[in-house]
């Protein structure tokens, strides 16, 4: 029988994503305007809708170079940019929007979990001063607990459903989706099949990433803020 050469060796390879999955980036929107208990936040669709702070801008610019860099040297192309109906989202994306000449997509599924009577502001407060209903909500790890809040399975599956439909609609490619912290959340927990809140905190300005392929949803990287630090954008990868 004739004896075949066998290879000598099998090495490490990078990452490289499956043929055909979309690549999503979740950017936190910029740090948004204090609320004040006698200013309360303007409402749309019964979500507080705060404007960007100051800070939350330079946030955005930040962002912006970055992810335009990365595009612009054809490393990181991006398909297509999506924001939520709420302000702060678009107001963070629009630098990069304006550097690279798209126009961002409104996605109303991944808007902020509806905080019943707590929004307009009130959360922060009630989180602020450890109310015992916000510390029975991070211990139970629901966000109902809070009174006419969004129950998680309904929130759960309005992401999932957004998600899975964006990426399908961008297999084979990259976007970028401006969202809030508890969609990021979300949308990490769900992939990595772990606790409710285990990603909650992402920072202001923040990229998470996820690499979707069907019903399948892998986490890459979460709370990468390093081009918030830094006064040059940093490689993605």
């Amino acid at each position: 029988m004739e004896e075949r050469d066998e290879p000598g060796e099998y090495r490490q390879t990078p990452y490289r994503a499956p043929d055909g999955a979309t690549e999503v980036l979740l950017i936190r929107h910029g740090a948004s305007a204090p609320a004040r208990p006698d200013r309360p936040f303007p409402l749309v669709d019964g979500h507080g809708d705060p404007d960007l702070a100051p800070e939350g801008r330079e946030q955005a610019e930040r962002v912006g170079e970055r992810l335009a860099a990365a595009h612009l040297d054809g490393g990181e192309r991006l398909d297509a940019v999506y924001v939520t109906p709420l302000r702060r989202t678009a107001e963070t994306a629009a630098p990069l929007v304006r550097r690279l000449g798209l126009e961002p997509r409104v996605e109303p599924g991944l808007r902020e979990v509806h905080l019943g009577e707590w929004e307009g502001g009130l959360f922060r407060k009630k989180v602020a001063e450890n109310d015992p209903v916000a510390q029975r909500m991070f211990a139970e790890e629901r966000w109902d607990v809070i009174p006419g809040a969004e129950g998680n399975e309904v929130f759960a599956a309005r992401v999932e459903e957004s998600l899975a439909r964006l990426a399908a609609a961008h297999a084979g490619g990259r976007i970028a989706v401006f969202t809030h912290g508890g969609v990021i959340a979300q949308a990490l927990a769900a992939a990595a099949g772990a606790r409710p809140f285990a990603f909650l905190g992402a920072d202001n300005g923040s990229i998470s990433r996820l690499v979707r392929l069907g019903g399948l949803s892998a986490v890459r990287g979460f709370n990468d803020i390093s081009h918030l630090d830094r006064p040059a954008p940093a490689p993605l990868t």
